[in-house]
């Protein structure tokens, strides 16, 4: 689904920008452009990264980090 239609930015491309590293709107609007048009976006992408971020896997800690 388009999230920004300024900028032709999907919820596959926020999802992808989160599984490699984004975690703020500013990373989206480097990497994507997303809500540096008319802006009427923000919310939406805001949304779809909060969502993104909730789906990424817990870290896996060794037993090394465990016991600090």
């Amino acid at each position: 689904m388009y999230i920004c239609l300024c900028k032709s930015v999907t919820d596959h491309q926020i999802r992808d920008a989160v599984n490699n590293g984004a975690t703020r709107m500013c990373d989206l609007r480097r990497e994507l452009g997303v809500a540096t048009g008319c802006g009427c976006c923000a919310e939406a992408a805001q949304r779809e990264l909060d969502l993104a971020l909730a789906a990424l896997p817990e870290p896996v800690f060794g037993a090394a980090d465990q016991a600090a």
